[in-house]
């Protein structure tokens, strides 16, 4: 069994104050094949400190300095991208053949590098100098289900800014997160502007959301857990960034092509086992197309292959743990108790497997917006299928509920599902399936959260906005705010 004893604080690999441990388990096998040193309130004053004391010096440096810090990072990124890949499907049961888990977070450090290139850190309002300073010292909590790449937007943004950080991964993932922080290391960021303690929420998270010295947190993980990070910050008034659940729709309008968007739905839906939450998870059909809607389904769910995750023929993995399995499954019961259709897939292991934490894709026609797996996040490959008589009733369900993530509009008529798509109450709506752009800001709204990531938006969470006066030779040469 593989050890990981120390935590990242000022620049060194250091052993927590508390010999305290977590046990990781292969979700694939429930074989345990790790532990990982867990810290506490203690090791969170040391980095709070040390990431305190770094910031008077970050602050200060040149965009060329940052800049050329990028380019150490990303060099020293890719070096260990197949090691990344590797741990992501031995903790959290991502197949290998999901390469996004990893290349995505490049492509953040090189948007982020992108948009510090080009960043204007003063403008101008007449003769008024507008200037964007880092916040401070951030503490980023990150989730398991993107483990790499959640943890890369805050760091990459929060270094663009000018920022120092106190990182937090999830318990259930952590080894993605002591790689990153060796890229890191490996870049050689200065002493003290990155580290990482690892720990669980009740005791790290909390002691880092309630610090005086913790100028900003930014949170990505459940909406309850996500309220307790926004109550406790509230003390000291620090600024609080949140990106949390999700239950989002795609409305498909009678013009679409029917079978394309449903299988593009399948495929979103279910990958990464489900477990996004960005997740099309509930799928809003015209009532008359709702047989060409399930055969489409039923074909590209047929294609789908479950296995181990370091098969490079997989396409979907375990859940991350058996927790999360027992979850999924509770919510696959409540469908059935409560009426819905089962179209495919169902309780139980998938055939062919006997052990490890594997969910049948699952889903569920005849549901009502009424239902339980219509209105919470599973948070698994559950999908729920929803007919509707015109296009208000397709919007107003659509906007029911307490989230607000993505949207998702199918449509021949593009301007159409553009105004479709402006009455939807979230953060991100996509046409015909559209890729996200790495450029543009990610959030939500509601209940899933405040504050966007990704981008000049994301860049802008972590800067403070000063208004400078009386010195007009100076604006003069500065460009306007409009710019």
């Amino acid at each position: 069994m593989r050890e990981y004893p120390k935590l990242f604080i000022d620049g060194q690999w250091v052993q927590p104050t508390a010999l305290k441990t977590v046990e990781l388990s292969d979700p694939t096998t429930g074989t345990p094949f790790a532990k990982v040193a867990m810290g506490g309130v203690e090791d969170v004053e040391g980095a709070v400190a040390a990431a305190r004391r770094a910031f008077a010096a970050y602050s200060q440096t040149s965009v060329a300095d940052r800049i050329a810090l990028f380019d150490r990072i990303i060099t020293a990124y890719e070096a260990r991208m197949d090691e990344l890949s590797a741990v992501i499907a031995e903790e959290m049961g991502c197949p290998i053949s999901a390469r996004v888990q990893v290349s995505g977070p490049l492509t953040h450090f090189r948007q982020a590098r992108t948009v510090l290139e080009s960043y204007h850190f003063e403008s101008r309002i007449g003769d008024t100098i507008i200037r964007r300073e880092p916040i401070g010292v951030c503490a980023l909590v990150s989730p398991w289900n993107w483990p790499i790449q959640t943890l890369t937007v805050k760091i990459a943004y929060a270094l663009a800014a000018g920022c120092t950080v106190v990182c937090k991964p999830s318990q259930v993932t952590p080894i993605s997160a002591i790689l990153l922080t060796e890229v890191l290391e490996a870049a050689e960021v200065p002493r003290g502007v990155v580290n990482l303690v690892l720990g669980e929420g009740a005791t790290v998270g909390e002691a880092l959301a309630g610090h005086p010295d913790v100028d900003l947190i930014s949170f990505t993980g459940s909406t309850g857990a996500g309220a307790r990070v926004g109550a406790v910050a509230a003390q000291s008034i620090k600024r609080v960034s949140l990106e949390l659940g999700g239950k989002s729709a795609n409305i498909v309008l009678p013009d679409a092509d029917i079978a394309a968007a449903a299988r593009w739905n399948v495929q979103r839906c279910f990958f990464n086992t489900g477990q996004s939450c960005h997740a099309p998870s509930r799928l809003l059909i015209p009532r008359h197309k709702m047989p060409d809607v399930l055969r489409a389904m039923r074909e590209e769910v047929s294609e789908i292959r479950i296995g181990d995750p370091r098969d490079p023929a997989t396409t979907m993995g375990p859940m991350v743990n058996r927790a999360q399995f027992d979850r999924v499954q509770r919510y696959i019961e409540i469908g059935l108790e409560e009426g819905a259709t089962l179209v495919c897939g169902g309780p139980g292991l998938p055939d062919g497997l006997s052990r490890g934490a594997f969910v049948r894709p699952t889903i569920f026609a005849d549901v009502t917006p009424d239902m339980t797996i219509a209105r919470e996040e599973i948070f698994g490959p559950v999908l729920a299928v929803i007919a509707y008589d015109d296009e208000e009733e397709a919007i107003s369900i659509a906007n029911e509920g307490p989230f607000g993530l993505a949207g998702y509009v199918f449509s021949g008529d593009a301007e159409k599902a553009y105004q479709v798509g402006n009455r939807l109450r979230a953060g991100r709506v996509f046409y015909n399936g559209a890729a996200a752009d790495p450029a543009s800001p990610m959030g939500g709204y509601k209940q899933s959260g405040n504050g966007r990531e990704m981008g000049i938006f994301g860049l802008e969470e972590y800067l403070e906005v000063k208004a400078v006066f009386g010195f007009k030779e100076r604006a003069q040469g500065l460009l306007p705010l409009a710019s």
